[in-house]
Order: structure tokens, then sequence, then C-alpha cells
């Protein structure tokens, strides 16, 4: 056979394959050629789809449709100029690239030399027929449609991702909403009937659901002042307007605008004219201001906190409320350190505390805070207060005048330092009379001026640092450190010891006394009444602390059963008599009364019963009471820390927002860095150091781990095993145990807040175990045999008001700090203390997290 034959039966049979080639070729070319139309057809489209030409004007639509007229022309044009279809030698070409060999092509082919010689026929010929086999099997190649360099910003990609959001999310029907802008087409538009649809919208904070116009009948409506009113209109334009007299708009719109909004200031018509329109007369119901009353005088704590009780109420809701306190200078005694003018009178603002639950339309609330280190403490102010509700309204202003409440110091020197530290913050040129006083004060020690060497010694300390400074006009820093001295030199001057804080009665009795001789006035002598009531309390306070604290005291077992004892009610009650018999104006019983309450307090005795050996059940109940106030020192610690990530600037401890520096009783470590007392701080003792490099979290971790040891040794040793009640304890302290180590984990990851919430379960857990482990000592003492010796003590360790020893009740019963109604006295001020503190809006989130946790639980 020829080889013209033979390329040609090869050809014959590839006849089918390449026509598909020839038509992959072409589809590539027109994808090349006109992609760019496609594209603007589908931008085009899903504009249509979604509804632009409704938005847009008709001048800017007919613009925008002819510049996308214009560019699909021009693209189709130059997509026709680049078209032409493949010919039969371009698929060959093509076909023959994708086969291994290029068989098409030896096909055709002619040897160059040796065509006469007859093995070399025969070489060629069987070459042109393995080619012919190859040709043979031969399949259409795939088209190759990427056009990246052609579109190298993937416009194409666009283009199809917004013709899936119209397709999505508009509808095709709304493309045919275009031809009412072409001439001529507004006659079809109009054969559609013309509709609307409206809605009130009344103040989120009035809680009224939004009302759909369409569904109100025409006549009176009642809405609240500043109501958003939403209508929409369809159809022809100027088919249906809009008639009001309820927005006070001074720019009024076009009344045919298709969408319109605006808010109801007063009181009118709200008319939609045209087909099937509606008209209203709207009356607007006022947002009454609201209002504020303070409802009774200021009062001051035993710590000298001012609370001022007040009343908020509002037609809605009350929002805010400020308080702003400014010095009455004109009321002020301007004699001695007063008489220089002042240099800061600045007003003091404060925020009016919120209910954290409930309505806030009327509540009953205290302004409660401690300025007895602020100058002006003593001194009379003013007071404004302003309630503000959420349309922004404020009440009328309360003005209340008062005399600055703040702590009483009744130790002279105490009371000197702190007037001298008030004119020292009054103004500095008071430096050199200060500098002068305490020179008198401290010029003959050895009179019995000072109590002890070391506070004669502190005195001369302060003095030759304000002498120092003096030149240099004291400088801000220094009258600061130098008022701080003053202020904690006195206080401790006034806490004292036991001897002072009789020496505070005694004289407090004496002035009362001599205020009753000497006819004083009814606000004098409750003042004094006031004052004898808080000595007395402190003078209790470290009588208990001290018999407490004192090992060797003890007293003959007879003895301390014959003693009188009082309780708390009975005190309070013969002060109450005595006040009672001064408001009746009966002096002289008064007076007796003052005698008989000086002799009970000058004969009291503090009972204790025996100093036996411990049973293993009272051991083990103290060791839990220890470990319980371990506990809430660490957390107390943690709280204060997780307060100071929020106030880098404020001493740790000491700013106004981290109460009690150093802690009380229980506390585990202070800021100071001083450990609290007990097992758990003696076993962490070697990573208080923070060896594993977290700093604070990483001790309170080291003490939390020390507290879970020990409190696993104790459940170990804990007695009541195979008893309902022992093994109750036994199950409580395992919880307290997981506990304690979740809060071990959360420390050392930093998150103060979860281990606030664990150490909290922990000493929940503690307290059962507690209360079960008592009832297991009661089962055995009334069971002889089991442990007789064990007893709760009820009539031993009292203190002269007659309770159990230290501030925490006996260990594993429900006796608390206080007794009879001071209980609810007490609880109410720490919940109001809480409220305050979680309503402060400037407070971390995540601190009034935590209040807010505790108000659920409480």
């Amino acid at each position: 056979m020829a080889q013209a034959d033979r390329v040609n039966a090869v050809l014959s049979k590839l006849n089918w394959v390449l026509s598909l080639t020839r038509l992959g070729l072409f589809s590539e070319r027109l994808i090349r050629a006109f992609w760019p139309v496609w594209s603007l057809i589908f931008i085009v489209s899903a504009a249509l789809m979604l509804g632009l030409q409704d938005v847009l004007s008709v001048e800017v639509v007919w613009v925008v449709g002819l510049a996308c007229l214009a560019g699909l022309l021009v693209f189709t044009w130059r997509g026709l100029r680049r078209l032409s279809l493949p010919s039969r030698d371009d698929a060959l070409v093509r076909l023959d690239d994708t086969l291994p060999g290029r068989p098409v092509q030896t096909l055709l082919d002619q040897p160059a030399l040796g065509q006469t010689d007859p093995a070399t026929a025969a070489i060629w010929q069987a070459h042109q027929n393995r080619m012919a086999e190859k040709a043979a099997r031969a399949r259409p190649p795939r088209p190759n449609w990427v056009i990246s360099h052609l579109d190298p910003f993937g416009l194409r990609f666009t283009a199809l991702l917004l013709l899936c959001i119209g397709l999505l999310f508009g509808s095709v029907n709304r493309m045919s909403s275009v031809s009412a802008m072409a001439p001529g087409g507004n006659t079809a538009a109009s054969i559609a009937p013309a509709s609307w649809e409206g809605w009130i919208s009344p103040p989120a904070y009035t809680g009224l659901p939004t009302l759909y116009l369409n569904d109100l009948a025409q006549g009176p409506l009642e809405l609240p002042v500043n109501s958003q009113v939403t209508l929409r209109l369809y159809g022809e334009i100027g088919a249906l307007t809009v008639n009001e007299t309820v927005s006070a708009r001074t720019e009024v719109p076009s009344a045919a605008d298709p969408a319109q909004s605006f808010l109801l200031k007063q009181d009118g018509t709200l008319e939609i004219a045209g087909e099937l329109g509606r008209r209203w007369d709207v009356a607007l119901i006022p947002d009454a201001r609201p209002n504020l009353e303070v409802t009774q005088e200021v009062s001051t704590s035993d710590r000298g906190e001012m609370t001022l009780p007040f009343t908020a109420s509002d037609d809605y809701e009350v929002v805010d409320g400020t308080a702003v306190l400014t010095l009455d200078l004109g009321k002020v005694d301007r004699r001695f350190g007063l008489a220089k003018k002042p240099e800061n009178v600045t007003a003091i603002d404060m925020k009016l505390p919120l209910p954290i639950t409930g309505q806030r339309q009327a509540f009953d609330e205290a302004l409660i805070d401690d300025f007895s280190a602020h100058p002006w403490a003593h001194l009379p102010v003013e007071v404004t207060l302003q309630a503000r509700d959420a349309a922004g309204q404020t009440s009328d202003p309360v003005v209340v005048q008062f005399d600055l409440p703040a702590r009483r110091f009744f130790d002279p020197m105490a009371n000197a330092l702190i007037e001298l530290r008030r004119d020292l913050l009054w103004s500095r040129e008071n430096g050199p009379r200060i500098a002068q006083l305490m020179r008198a004060i401290s010029h003959r020690p050895n009179e019995g001026v000072f109590r002890k060497d070391s506070d004669y010694l502190r005195l001369r300390t302060i003095l030759r640092h304000i002498e120092r400074v003096i030149p240099e006009g004291i400088p801000d820093a220094d009258r600061d450190a130098i008022a701080e001295e003053l202020w904690a030199f006195a206080v401790e001057l006034e806490d004292g010891d036991l001897d002072d804080a009789r020496e505070r009665m005694e004289r407090a009795r004496e002035r009362l006394a001599e205020a009753m001789k000497s006819g004083a006035t009814s606000e004098e002598i409750a003042r004094l009444m006031q004052e004898l009531r808080e000595a007395t309390e402190d003078y209790m306070r470290q009588l208990a602390q001290q018999n407490n604290q004192d090992e060797d005291f003890s007293h003959d077992q007879q003895q301390a059963q014959n003693s009188i004892q009082m309780t708390q009610d009975d005190l309070q009650r013969m002060m109450d008599r005595i006040q009672e018999l001064m408001e009746q104006g009966r002096m002289a019983e008064a007076q007796q009364a003052l005698e008989e309450f000086q002799r009970l307090m000058e004969n009291m005795r503090v009972t204790q019963g025996g100093q036996g050996q411990q049973s293993p059940g009272e051991q083990a109940m103290d060791e839990l009471g220890e470990t319980l106030r371990e506990q809430q020192g660490l957390s107390d610690q943690a709280f204060r820390d997780l307060q100071e990530q929020f106030n880098p600037n404020a001493q740790a401890g000491q700013n106004s927002e981290n109460e009690g520096f150093s802690g009380g009783e229980g506390r585990g470590q202070s800021h100071d860095g001083t450990g609290g007392t007990g097992s758990g701080q003696g076993e962490a003792g070697e990573g208080q150091n923070g060896e594993d490099g977290q700093g604070l979290e990483g001790q309170l971790a080291d003490q939390q781990q020390a507290l879970r040891q020990e409190l696993r040794r104790q459940q170990r040793a804990l007695p009541g095993q195979g008893t309902p009640e022992g093994d109750a304890a036994r199950e409580s302290l395992g919880r307290a145990g997981e506990a304690m180590d979740g809060a071990e984990q959360a420390l050392r990851n930093k998150d103060l807040a979860e281990a606030i919430d664990q150490q909290s379960e922990a000493m929940e857990a503690l307290r059962e175990g507690m209360r079960n482990l008592g009832e297991a000592l009661a089962q055995n003492q009334q069971n002889p045999g089991q442990e007789g010796q064990a007893q709760n003590n009820q009539g031993s360790a009292r203190d002269p008001l007659g309770r159990n020893p230290g501030q925490q009740g006996m260990p594993g019963t429900e006796q608390g700090l206080l007794q009879g109604e001071d209980v609810y006295r007490r609880a109410r001020d720490l919940l109001d203390e809480i409220r305050r503190r979680a309503g402060e809006g400037e407070r971390p989130e995540i601190e009034r997290n935590y209040l807010k946790r505790l108000l659920d639980r409480f």
C-alpha cells in the first residue's frame, strides 16, 4: 500500500476524534474572545435581581445602562475580531501534541535518504506501522479553558459570585421593573394599584411592642413621645402622599417619597392620602422626668462611712444618677489652719447606686462612702443629687447640707494629728504652723504626752520631713506622703490597745455626764451618746481579743460560774434606757443609770472554762476552723489581686476599691508580703517567692497547694469513722479538696476569677464538713463510751457579753459574727456594699460579674 493511502486510511479513522478536537479548540477561542461579555452580563443581571434599579434615580439607571450597553458592544466587537474557526490542520497539530512520539506527523513524513535501499525501506515501513497503530488509538484532548493570563484579577469569578448572590437573595421577577423606566413604561406601571406599609416603634426603654399601621383602623392613637414612624409607599410616584403634623420638622421632604421616617414630637395628625389611605389623630404620652428624694438624714457608721438614704422613681426606668459634693466655704469656721485660702475646692462627683436586679421604676437605695481621710471631713458641705432616665431627662436637683460625716478620733494626740493633716491638705502655707505645733507637742516627751517612746520618735521623723520640704514649697509627692503617714500614725494611736480603749470609753462617759449636768442640747447629748456607744463597742472588742490571745489567763472554775455575764442585747438595752431617760428630761435618773453602767463595766469579768486536754474531736474541729480561715484569707488575697490588675497605679491593698489592707482574721497573705498564720502558711513558706515564675499567682498557688495537703492530713485523722455523720463529714472534706485542687490549677493558669469561684466552693464544703463533724461529736456525747470527752464547751471561754470566743462562733455550729437583730443589720450593710460596688460602671467587668454572682447566691 502506498504511503498516501496508508495516511488517508489512518486519518479516516480519526475523523470523529478530529471533529471533537476542533470543537474543543473553538470553545477555547470563544471563551478567550468573549469572557468580558458574559462577565458584564452576570454583573448587570445580579444588580437587576437585587433591585438596584429601584433604589437609584431614573437618571442614574439610564447612565449606568448606557455605559453597560456600550461596554457590551465594545467587548462583542473585539471578540468577533479575535474569533476564528479552527482548521483540520489545527486539530491535527493539537491531537498530535497529545500523543507520544507525534505519530500523525510521522505518518506524513518522507525519508530523506535510502529510499532505494531495501533494508532502509523495511525499517521505515515498520516505523510507519507502529505510528499508525498509535494514531489509531488517539482520543480527543481536553480543551484548555484557562484564561488566567487574560484575567489576572479574577474579575470573571467576581461576576459569577454576584450572580449567585442575586439568585439567592434577589428575584428574577424584579428584573422586569427596569422596563418601567423606559419610554412608555409608566403606562404599564400605572396599571398596578398603589399600596403602602407603616410601622410605629416606641422607644426601647418603654418595653412596648412595635405597631403595624396596616392593622390599625383610622382614629385616635395614644403613643409614647419619640416613637419612630417608618412608612413605605409602593406604586406610581405621587399616587400616595404622607401628610403629618406630629414630627415638628423644619425641613420636610417630599410627601411622595417612597420611604419616610420621623419621630413623634407633638400631638397632631398622621395621614396617608390617596387610594386605600388612612388618617389617625395622634396624642402623645409624655415621658415624665424622674423624681429623687432624700428619705432620711445622713448618718455615720462605726467605721466613719457616710450613709445617705434616698428614693428614686420614674415612669419607665432610672438609668443613672449623680451626687456632687461641694464644700460650703461660707459656713466653714475660718480659724487656725482653715484661715488660709484652700488650694482645692473641686467638687467630688459620685455615681448613685442602682439596684442590680428587679425594676428601676421605683427603688430605695443609700449613697455610701467614706470621707474620713478627706480634707473636708467634719466640715459643712452640700450634696446635690440628681437622677436620669433613659430619655436623658434629669430630676430636679436635691441639695442636702450637713457636716461631712467621717471617723471620730477620741485620743487627744490622734485628734491633733488629724487636724494637722487636714491643715496641710487645706493649704501648703500651713506648713510652718504645722511644724511649730508639732515641735510644741514633742517639746517635753517625758511628761506623759506619749505612751511609748516609739510614738515620740515617729512624730519627730514626720516633723523633720516637713521642715526639710518647707523651703521647697512642700511638693505634691511629699505632701501626700506626709498626709498618709499622719493618718496611719493617728489610726494606730486611736485603735491602740485595751488600755486606750478603756480610756476612750471612760472619757466618752465623762463627757456625757458633764453634758447632762450642764444642760446641753438634745443634739449634743445624742452625739455624745453615740460616741459612748462606739467607745464601748471598741472596748468590748479589744477586751475579747486580749482574753482570746492570753494563754496564761485562767480563773477558778467556781468563780467563773458565779461571775456575771451579759449578752450584747442586755448591754444595748441598758444604753437605750439611758438615752430614753435623757430624751424625756429625767437627767437624775439618767445619771444614776450611767453610774450603774460604769460600775458594771468596771466589775465585768471574763469567764473561761478549764484548760484541760482537748479531745480528738475538739482538736479536729479547731484544725478545720483554722483551715477555713486560711482558705478565706487566700480567697481575699486573690480578690484583691484581681482588683489591682485593673488598678495598676494604686498601691497594693490601699486603693479606694480594695478594702481590707493586709486582711483581718484568717488572711492568707497580706499585700506587703507577710503571710497569715496557720498550717497552710507554714507549709507554703518555701513557695512564696514564686519559684515557678508566675508572680503573685504562683505564690497563691503554692499556698493553696500547702493548704490542700494540710486538709488531706486532717481528713485522714478525722474521728467518727463508720457513723453517718462522720462519713458525711469526710465526703464534704473530699469535695473541699477537689475544689482546692481546681483553685490551685486556676491560680497557676492566672485565672483569678475561676480561682475565686473554686475557693468559694471549697469554703462552703468545709463549712458543711464542720457541721457534720459537730453533729457526729454531739451524737458521741449523747452516747457515753464512744467519745465521752467530746463536748462543745459552750460554757467556757466566753467574752464579757457571753459570746463564744472569736468572731466565727463555735466550730461546726451556725453561730455567726453577731447575735440578735445585729445579724440582720450587718447582713443588710454587707448587701448594700456589694450592690453599691456592683453598680459602679467604672469597675472592671470581671469584678462586677463576680459581685453579681455574690448577689445571685445570697
